[in-house]
């Protein structure tokens, strides 16, 4: 069996010993036959190389929760004074190569020094599309942010930070930020790696914010499964105010469907969940996979329509948007 180099702790329903699963969930696992059937299939859309954005500038902070998008999965979250970042990316390229890899097309929605005091960072899993070493260098370097993250995800960081803050959690442990706010780490349909040896050998999750002012429910990436996740979350912690739901990095359904929701499923998870507002996140900023740059919104807006959803509801947020909570 091989050895697990970035966590090692008790067998559980999602532990083996060796690597973390979705317990009655589709696998994540493909081979790399699978990865170059799909590579040659040439049905890749076009994307534009960029596509203009007018950044925000948020306050210091705020204390109703406001939410402004920075890109793809980077998400300043202000509530109760605090002020926290989802998967800060703030890089180029969501790749381990500066000169290779998925290249942004949106300038991030905040200019990095236009961020406030950062408290703390909170990281789902260690894909280089939301765990980016670079950008957490800048705000440790900034801001010295609390780090919050999964099981295992902490030795990437750890052996890049050495002083940073950091604190881990198994699905459903809870975490104070502060006397009055916490995020708990919820389950999620995914998978982990930073290299070719290395697939689920750190868990990965999303994150229930429970503060005075509401409930915010950032879901990290996922596959929508049987929709038992989110069902659970929910008669745990009840609906959220507000829910950050993933739309995008779908297609072909047959490599992408157990780990990352396509926009109809999406809908589903707003239904399961019980969500008043959702935004959608996960798209139009990096070219993952196949689908063309504007199709997710379109398609969570036909999904929207086909369930009678008004479509303030759930909105396909994007880079330098915000959010003040109300609907």
């Amino acid at each position: 069996m091989p050895r697990n180099r970035y966590y090692s702790g008790p067998v559980s329903d999602h532990f083996d010993g060796t690597r973390f699963h979705s317990p009655g969930q589709p696998g994540t696992d493909r081979s790399f036959s699978d990865l170059l059937r799909w590579q040659r299939s040439g049905q890749r859309a076009a994307w534009p190389k960029t596509v203009p954005i007018t950044p925000a500038v948020p306050p210091a902070q705020s204390a109703n929760p406001r939410l402004t998008m920075v890109g793809h999965a980077s998400v300043l979250i202000q509530v109760d004074g605090l002020n926290l970042l989802t998967d800060p990316v703030w890089s180029d390229r969501a790749s381990p190569l500066s000169f290779a890899g998925p290249k942004r097309v949106t300038a991030p929605g905040i200019a990095f020094d236009d961020l406030p005091r950062i408290d703390a960072v909170l990281l789902s899993h260690n894909h280089y599309d939301h765990l980016d070493i670079a950008t957490l260098r800048r705000l440790q370097a900034a801001h010295r942010p609390r780090m919050v993250m999964p099981l295992g995800t902490d030795a990437t960081v750890r052996r890049h930070l050495r002083d940073a803050a950091i604190e881990t959690g198994d699905w459903h442990q809870r975490i104070a930020l502060s006397e009055r706010v916490s995020v708990t780490l919820t389950p999620a349909n995914h998978w982990s790696s930073r290299g070719v040896r290395d697939r689920r050998m750190a868990l990965w999750c999303g994150h229930w914010i429970e503060a005075p002012q509401g409930a915010i429910w950032f879901a990290g990436d996922t596959g929508y499964g049987d929709g038992a996740v989110f069902r659970d979350i929910r008669a745990r912690h009840g609906a959220p105010d507000i829910a950050l739901i993933p739309i995008g990095a779908y297609e072909p359904r047959w490599f992408m469907s157990a780990q990352h929701a396509a926009p109809e499923e999406a809908v589903q998870i707003f239904h399961d969940i019980g969500a008043r507002q959702a935004l959608g996140f996960h798209w139009g900023t990096f070219q993952l996979t196949d689908e063309p740059r504007e199709e997710p919104r379109e398609l969570l807006a036909a999904a929207r329509e086909a369930a009678g959803i008004p479509a303030h509801r759930f909105v396909a947020f994007a880079p330098g948007e915000v959010h003040d909570g109300a609907e």
